[in-house]
């Protein structure tokens, strides 16, 4: 599925490629490592490719703006997980070291910081008050919800409400900003704007659904990371909470001391309760709904290759749990 989006995307993926190579090359030796070192880490693009999509399914046609904007977007999610992997003081990302692990946490911060700031100068390049608004907003909430994610770690109280406040400000804000500049540059009308925004909220919610039950029933080698590391860094996620509010005693009170003290903790224990409990399919149901209501606000598009990719798109979301 994921091979459709990127056969029917291939001309634009490949001008959002060039674009990231030739933006992010500095004349600083060590920005120009770290930022060729995580370019090429492996990760899926979700969220350029949602630019690209809203834009084409909006009837952008002409010029480079849609790559431009493409990359700006990669860039702050790039940042962010740069400065995630320093916070979180991760060793391994998408099965390689990651880069404060290589360059170190300073190095990793300032660059961190360099590719964020190139992203809001590329925004100019819009020349759009609106896309700009958006943007300063949305950058805004992200880190909102880092901190709050921060403010999280080791609380078993933890509601879903809680941490679906964390899913939306974390994940499925950048999602949304990557569908509404999209439907911006495109000059789409507020209608249209709005659906594929909808559209994005509910991939980026189901996709952070996915990662979360991963944690507990992935597979270290295809994740490229270490299964058990979200309760490692004492983050209680949607299937802990399932098992804290439905599980046995026997079965809370061994979660409850895993958050308290996660690096004495059995994570094979801990994840064989999350297995053996309702939790997964639980978790699964909820990020199925989240893609069937996303996928309703395309029922208005009229057929096309977009559409038809933006289709798979959602669905790929998910297969990682089919």
């Amino acid at each position: 599925m994921e091979q459709l989006s990127s056969k029917i995307m291939a001309s634009d993926i490949e001008c959002l490629n060039k674009v990231i190579r030739d933006d992010l090359s500095s004349d600083v030796v060590l920005i120009q490592q770290i930022s060729e070192y995580i370019i090429h880490s492996g990760g899926k693009r979700i969220r350029p490719l949602l630019v690209l999509l809203c834009g084409r399914i909006s009837g952008f046609t002409d010029g480079d703006l849609l790559h431009k904007m493409a990359a700006m977007i990669e860039y702050i999610h790039t940042a962010t997980l740069l400065h995630d992997d320093v916070v979180d003081e991760s060793g391994l990302r998408r099965g390689r070291q990651t880069a404060n692990a290589v360059f170190g946490n300073a190095a990793s911060i300032l660059v961190g910081d360099f590719i964020y700031t190139r992203s809001f100068q590329m925004m100019v390049e819009a020349d759009s008050l609106k896309l700009l608004k958006i943007m300063a907003d949305s950058t805004n909430k992200i880190s909102a919800g880092e901190v709050l994610q921060l403010l999280n770690i080791g609380r078993s109280d933890l509601t879903e409400a809680e941490y679906f406040a964390v899913i939306k400000s974390k994940t499925a804000i950048l999602f949304e900003a990557a569908a509404r500049v999209g439907a911006i540059v495109s000059g789409a009308n507020q209608v249209i704007e709005e659906r594929l925004a909808i559209y994005a909220i509910g991939i980026g919610t189901a996709f952070q659904i996915v990662d979360d039950i991963l944690d507990y029933t992935g597979d270290s080698a295809n994740m490229g990371k270490n299964v058990g590391d979200d309760l490692l860094e004492g983050k209680v996620t949607l299937p802990l909470i399932y098992v804290l509010q439905h599980g046995t005693d026997i079965e809370k009170q061994a979660i409850q001391q895993a958050i308290d003290s996660p690096h004495e903790a059995n994570i094979s224990q801990i994840i064989e309760i999350v297995k053996r409990s309702n939790a997964i399919k639980y978790c699964e149901n909820m990020a199925h709904n989240y893609i069937s209501k996303a996928l309703i606000q395309l029922d208005e598009f009229p057929d096309s290759q977009y559409k038809t990719a933006m289709c798979e798109l959602a669905k790929q979301s998910i297969s990682r749990i089919s």
